[in-house]
C-alpha cells in the first residue's frame, strides 16, 4: 500500500469513528431531553403537589440538583431510575445532572443539545456546580458559552473564581480557615541520618521557597557541586537556614552574562489590564487583581499557581516584607508593534502569553509561559515578527506544526484553525477547542476515498 492509499483510508476509518461517535452523542442528548421533559412534567412544589399518598408515606419533592432547580417527585424518579437501568443512587444523581444543566445551566444544557458539547463534560461541569449559589452557577455557565475544550483544572478553577465573586464572605472566612492549619515539620532522624520534611505553607510563600531553593541550587551547580539537581535542591535548603551566604557571589552567566544570585525577596510584576468598559484587572507575578466588576466581586489570578485567589490575598501578598512591586501596563493585546528581526522581543512574548494564555494546539493546556513563541508564517517566508504573526506553541505541538502536515490559520489574535494531516479541522480560541465538522462524501469506489472537505 503507497503512502497516499494508506492516508485515505486512514482519514475514513477516522472518520467513521468520529460518525460513530456523533451517533451514540445524538441517543443521549434524546435521552437528556426526555428526561427534561420528565422532570417539567414531576415538578413538585410542597405536600399538595405531591402524586399520592402510598401506605402512609407521602410522595414528596426531593432536591437532586442546585439552588432553583425543581424538586421533583420522589415516586416517579424510581420509576424513571427503573427504566433508565440504573442503580437507585447512581440513577437520582444522573438525572440531577440533567436537571442541574436544564434549569440552572442553561448555555451548558443547549451546548449538550445542539452537539457542541459532549454529554459526559456537562454531567462533570454539573458536580462541580451543584454546590454553588444560583448566581455563582449562572457565572460559571456564562463562562462556559460553548467551551467544549475547557479542561478539568481550568473548570475547577473556574468554579473556585464563582465562590470569590458571588459568595466572597464564605470563601474569606474558609480561606482564613484553612490558613490557620498551615506547619511545618521535621520527622525524627532515620538509620542514615537523613529527616522527611513535610509542611503545609501559603502558595505564595511556597512558591518564594521554590525560587530560593532553585536559585542556590543552580548557584551551587556553578561553583562545582556535581550532585544531582534534587541532592543539591537538599543542600540549598539547608544552606537557607544558615542565611543566604552565596548572594554576596553574583555569579555571572557565562553565555548570557545573566547574575544568578540576586538580592533576596518577594519579587511581584503586576500586569495592569484596562478595558473600555473601564473594568481594571492586574496580574500579579502571575497574579491578576480586578477592579470594580459588574460580574460580582473582584478576583485576581496567580498565572504562577493558575488559579484565582481573593484581592484580600493579593495585598497581604503585597505587605510581606522586603517585596518589591513593578507594575508594567499592559494595554491593547492584539496591537501590532512589529520589529524588524527574527529574533522575538520579550514585550511581543509577554503579549502573546497574556493573551493566548495556553499553548494553542487542539485541546492542550500547557501554559503559554512554559511554550515557545512561533511565527504563525515563517520569518524566512515573508512572515513578519509582530504579535498578530506569532503563536504560542508547546515544544512538543512547535515540532508537529514545523515538521508534519499539521498546519493552522490565524482567524484573529488569539483565534486560530487547525487542519490535521487528514483534513480534520480545529477551533481554537479562549473557549477551548471546538471540532468543525463537515460533509464527507464517499466516493463509489472500492477503497472508500472521501472527497476533500466542504468549505
Amino acid at each position: 500500500m503507497d503512502l497516499a492509499t494508506d492516508a485515505r483510508s486512514t482519514a475514513v476509518l477516522l472518520s467513521r469513528v468520529g460518525e460513530r461517535i456523533r451517533s451514540r452523542e445524538t441517543l443521549i442528548v434524546e435521552e437528556w431531553e426526555d428526561i427534561a421533559t420528565w422532570a417539567s412534567d414531576h415538578v413538585v412544589t410542597g405536600p399538595e403537589g405531591a402524586a399520592t399518598i402510598t401506605e402512609g408515606y407521602l410522595d414528596t419533592g426531593v432536591p437532586i440538583a442546585g439552588d432553583g432547580a425543581p424538586l421533583v417527585s420522589e415516586f416517579g424518579l424510581m420509576e424513571l431510575i427503573a427504566v433508565l437501568g440504573r442503580s437507585p443512587d447512581g440513577g437520582k444523581a444522573y438525572v440531577g445532572r440533567v436537571i442541574e444543566c436544564a434549569w440552572r445551566l442553561p448555555h451548558v444544557y443547549a451546548a449538550v443539545t445542539t452537539g457542541r458539547l459532549a454529554p459526559w463534560r456537562a454531567e462533570r461541569i454539573a458536580d462541580l456546580t451543584r454546590s454553588l449559589s444560583a448566581d455563582a452557577a449562572g457565572f460559571v455557565d456564562r463562562q462556559l458559552f460553548d467551551a467544549s475544550g475547557v479542561g478539568w483544572a481550568q473548570l475547577e478553577r473556574l468554579v473556585t473564581e464563582a465562590v470569590l465573586r458571588f459568595d466572597p464572605e464564605k470563601a474569606e472566612a474558609e480561606r482564613v480557615e484553612a490558613a490557620d492549619q498551615r506547619r511545618f515539620d521535621i520527622g525524627a532522624v532515620d538509620e542514615h541520618g537523613l529527616v522527611h520534611l513535610d509542611g503545609l505553607l501559603d502558595a505564595a510563600d511556597g512558591h518564594d521557597l521554590d525560587l530560593a531553593v532553585a536559585r542556590r541550587a543552580e548557584v551551587l551547580g556553578r561553583l562545582g557541586d556535581d550532585s544531582t539537581l534534587d541532592v543539591r535542591r537538599s543542600k540549598a535548603a539547608a544552606e537557607l537556614t544558615r542565611q543566604d551566604l552565596a548572594l554576596d557571589l553574583l555569579i555571572p552567566d557565562p553565555d548570557t552574562g545573566e547574575i544568578v544570585a540576586t538580592s533576596p525577596g518577594r519579587k511581584v510584576v503586576l500586569n495592569v489590564h484596562i478595558t473600555d468598559t473601564t473594568i481594571t484587572d492586574t496580574t500579579i507575578t502571575g497574579t491578576t487583581a480586578a477592579g470594580d466588576n459588574p460580574f460580582g466581586n473582584p478576583v485576581g489570578r496567580w498565572d504562577e499557581g493558575r488559579c484565582p485567589i481573593t484581592s484580600a490575598q493579593i495585598r497581604e501578598w503585597l505587605r510581606t516584607k522586603d517585596t518589591t512591586v513593578i507594575v508594567r501596563p499592559v494595554i491593547g493585546l492584539a496591537d501590532h508593534v512589529p520589529v524588524g528581526s527574527y529574533e522575538i522581543p520579550d514585550r511581543h512574548r509577554t503579549r502573546v502569553i497574556l493573551r493566548d494564555q495556553t499553548c494553542r494546539f487542539p485541546h492542550c493546556t500547557r501554559p503559554a509561559t512554559r511554550c515557545d513563541v512561533d511565527h504563525a508564517r515563517p520569518y524566512g517566508k515573508g512572515g513578519v515578527t509582530c504579535p498578530c504573526n506569532e503563536v504560542a506553541l508547546c515544544r512538543r505541538h512547535h515540532r508537529a506544526k514545523t515538521h508534519s502536515t499539521w498546519r493552522y490559520d490565524i482567524v484573529m489574535p488569539g483565534t486560530y484553525v487547525w487542519t490535521s494531516p487528514t483534513g480534520h479541522r480545529f477551533r481554537v480560541d479562549h473557549r477551548g477547542t471546538h471540532p468543525i465538522r463537515v460533509e464527507r462524501h464517499r466516493s463509489s469506489d472500492t477503497t472508500g476515498d472521501p472527497s476533500p472537505p466542504d468549505e
